[in-house]
């Protein structure tokens, strides 16, 4: 079997795996890296989502990368245009000459006696096998399952006369011009289909069991482009950038700390663009705001095919598939011609990867994260996850920074290998991810946990991360550094109730 070596073996090549690439050669050029992408093509989200409508929930001033100025208009900006520079800033940076298409990671297994993973990896069209090694594993492959969405199990679907898709599945062959539409679901991925379908469909009906925060934003920030007028565009982009970052905080710990107050604020915006609708009955939570994300829904879009009667919004359960549409739980009928399920996506851990170390198995519910970047007891290997409450590329990038001087500091210091240990027995376990969306909570019981301080908290800040990260010390008591390969010790103090879920 041919294997191939590199330093540095990233996996996934969307937004983070090239950010990985440009930081890696940034600030490693001695070292070897290459990019593993299951797909034939750059881009990840952007390239795998071919739904109508497809665009950011985030402002992309901060969704892109900080060495790479966003030039286009749109702050919102659609997914062809996301795709685009994505591409442009792999080619640019010669990133997209590292990468090896087609090649789907199957296994990686550790050795501490050569310091060294063995991926095991397939060709994602033959089936072929391959193998490679590397000093370092960086994975970089995003949060969910590319194969399919969670499309939850409802009663009668193959009684419906018509067609279903899930957005993930969505192509070409998928019409909806003059037809009858129900797109079940409300978060960020529904309220970008409703206002795009309801341009060419009959009607657009988004029915949702639960309702979800909505905000309307320019698509347009003026304020970015009266800095484009005013100052170079490295500086203004910098400068919009952390107008943006501290925005989106300000936002996030207002609502967290005066929940009601920010209740009151969301649906007041709502009641004016929407006056005659049952705001309280489709657009007000149970919960508090970002208890789970916020939508953001550029200039109001959704807003204003509700308001032209192109779309609605029904808040209902679904009993169950007729031969005509949905029957829901208070007994009405929805008639359509196409449904699509815009339930969520399938959380998965490290892009479904199985690893062991020394011949054990890892099981990831065991693990606790360190720093968000790297898992105790488990050598050589980081991961690039955004965040929840904020720009997906904002906590990606500083991981890929932080990835970078953590093996800066290796090679200047003869280190072969590098293992989170928990080492403080007063910390305690927490989950992972503290949102209530569904998509997290199905999984959470497989997922790694945190802890209750640093560096084993997730604090879903960026000014705390890029302190830490980008400009804070790399030793510290939960690293364990080793110059000649030998055996792994676990975790001095490990706390057992992570072993004992």
């Amino acid at each position: 079997m041919q294997t191939e070596h590199v330093d540095v073996l990233v996996v996934g090549a969307g937004l983070s795996g090239i950010a990985a690439g440009y930081h890696l050669q940034a600030r490693c050029p001695d070292r070897t890296y290459a990019i593993l992408e299951q797909r034939d093509a750059i881009g990840g989200t952007w390239d795998l989502f071919r739904y109508p409508g497809i665009r950011s929930d985030s402002d992309m001033f901060t969704l892109g990368y900080s060495f790479k100025p966003w030039k286009e208009k749109k702050a919102i900006a659609d997914g062809p245009s996301i795709l685009r520079y994505v591409r442009e800033t792999a080619a640019e940076f010669g990133i997209d000459q590292h990468i090896r298409f087609r090649t789907k990671v199957e296994s990686a297994s550790w050795s501490s006696e050569t310091a060294t993973w063995t991926v095991e990896t397939t060709d994602a069209v033959t089936g072929e096998p391959r193998r490679y090694t590397c000093g370092f594993l960086f994975m970089c492959a995003g949060y969910y399952r590319y194969e399919a969405g969670y499309t939850p199990e409802l009663a009668g679907r193959d009684d419906f006369r018509g067609e279903v898709v899930h957005p993930q599945r969505w192509d070409e062959s998928v019409e909806h011009a003059g037809k009858r539409v129900i797109v079940i679901g409300s978060g960020a991925t529904a309220v970008t289909l409703v206002p795009e379908l309801a341009k060419d469909a009959a009607h657009v009906t988004m029915l949702q069991r639960t309702p979800t925060y909505i905000v309307s934003v320019p698509a347009v920030d003026p304020i970015a482009e009266r800095i484009r007028q005013l100052l170079p565009e490295r500086l203004g982009h910098q400068v919009t950038r952390w107008k943006n970052v501290f925005y989106g905080m300000a936002l996030y710990h207002y609502c967290r700390r005066f929940p009601e107050h920010a209740r009151r604020w969301i649906m007041g915006q709502i009641r004016e663009e929407l006056p005659g609708v049952d705001v309280d009955t489709h657009f007000n939570p149970p919960y508090a705001p970002w208890d789970q994300r916020l939508c953001l829904v550029p200039d109001g879009d959704l807003f204003e095919a509700i308001r032209a009667g192109r779309a609605d919004v029904v808040t209902d359960h679904i009993e169950r598939f007729t031969e005509k549409g949905l029957r829901l739980a208070s007994g009405r009928e929805l008639e359509a011609d196409l449904i699509v399920t815009a339930t969520g996506l399938q959380v998965q851990f490290l892009g479904g990867l199985e690893l062991e170390v020394d011949g054990e198995p890892v099981v990831p519910s065991e693990l606790m994260n360190y720093k968000g970047a790297m898992f105790s007891d488990v050598p050589n290997l980081a991961i690039a996850l955004g965040y929840t409450n904020a720009s997906w590329t904002l906590k990606a990038d500083l991981a890929c920074m932080y990835v970078a001087r953590l093996l800066s500091y290796m090679h200047e210091h003869g280190h072969r290998i590098v293992t989170p240990r928990v080492t403080d027995p007063s910390v305690e376990v927490e989950p992972l991810i503290d949102l209530t969306s569904g998509y997290f909570q199905r999984v959470a019981h497989l997922l790694p946990k945190q802890g209750s301080k640093t560096p084993w908290k997730l604090y879903q800040n960026y000014l705390l991360d890029l302190l830490g990260m980008r400009f804070g010390k790399l030793v510290d008591d939960a690293l364990e550094f080793d110059r000649p390969a030998r055996p792994r010790r676990t975790s001095v103090a490990r706390p057992a109730s992570i072993a004992a879920e």
